[in-house]
C-alpha cells in the first residue's frame, strides 16, 4: 500500500508541476489571498481525483492486458493532445483584487475544475486506479500530490508575483517636488559649444 501511495504520488507530482492548472493557482495566488485560493483549487483538483479514480475503476473491471493497452494508450493521446493544444486557463476577466473569501474560493474553484477536466493528470489517476486496482490508495496519492503542487504553485504567485508596477498615481508632480529642487530648476545652465576657433557659451 505504501510503495502503491509513493509511485502515485510520484507520477501525479511531476505531471502535474508544468501543468495549467498550477499555473491557474500561480497567477490567481498573485491578486488574490492565498488560502481561498489553495482551498479552491484543492476542493476541484479533490472532485476531479474522485471522478478519475471512479472511472479508472470502471476501467479494472476489464481484463489486465486491455487495461495495460488502454491505460498506455490513454497516456500517449493525453499527451499528444496537451503538446499540441495551446490554450491556458483564462484569468484575464478576473481582475479585481479585492474579492470576498467565498467568492475567491469559488472563482479558483471553477477556474481549475474546469482547467482539470480531461488533463493528464486526471487520465493518469485513471489509468493509475485500473492498473493497481486500489482506488482508496490511489486516491489519497493522487490527491495530496495534487494539494502539494497547489501549495506551491500558491505560494510563489503570492511571494513572487505580488510586486506590482506603481501606477500613476505614484509619479510624483511638479507639485510634490521639494521647492529647493524646483529653485534649483529654474537657474539657466550653460553650455560650451565649439564653433570653428571659438567656443560659445549658450544659457539653457
Amino acid at each position: 500500500m505504501l510503495a502503491t501511495f509513493i509511485s502515485v504520488f510520484g507520477v501525479i507530482f511531476l505531471a502535474e508541476l508544468p501543468d495549467k492548472t498550477a499555473l491557474a493557482a500561480l497567477v490567481l495566488a498573485s491578486r488574490h489571498k492565498p488560502a481561498p485560493v489553495w482551498m479552491g483549487a484543492s476542493l476541484a483538483l479533490t472532485v476531479q481525483s474522485l471522478v478519475a479514480v471512479a472511472a479508472g475503476s470502471l476501467f479494472a473491471l476489464l481484463p489486465a492486458r486491455a487495461v495495460h493497452i488502454g491505460s498506455g494508450l490513454a497516456f500517449l493521446v493525453s499527451a499528444v493532445f496537451m503538446w499540441r493544444r495551446n490554450e491556458e486557463p483564462d484569468v484575464s476577466k478576473d481582475k479585481d483584487g479585492g474579492l470576498g473569501f467565498w467568492r475567491t474560493l469559488g472563482t479558483t474553484f471553477a477556474i481549475v475544475f474546469i482547467a482539470e477536466w480531461g488533463d493528464l493528470t486526471q487520465v493518469g489517476t485513471a489509468a493509475l486506479a485500473a492498473h493497481y486496482r486500489a482506488p482508496v490508495t490511489v486516491f489519497l496519492g493522487s490527491t495530496v500530490a495534487l494539494w502539494a503542487v497547489a501549495g506551491i504553485a500558491v505560494f510563489v504567485g503570492n511571494r513572487g508575483l505580488r510586486r506590482r508596477r506603481p501606477g500613476l498615481g505614484e509619479r510624483k508632480t511638479l507639485n510634490e517636488v521639494p521647492s529647493s529642487q524646483s529653485e534649483k530648476s529654474t537657474w539657466p545652465t550653460s553650455v560650451m559649444v565649439p564653433h570653428g576657433t571659438k567656443t560659445l557659451i549658450v544659457c539653457v
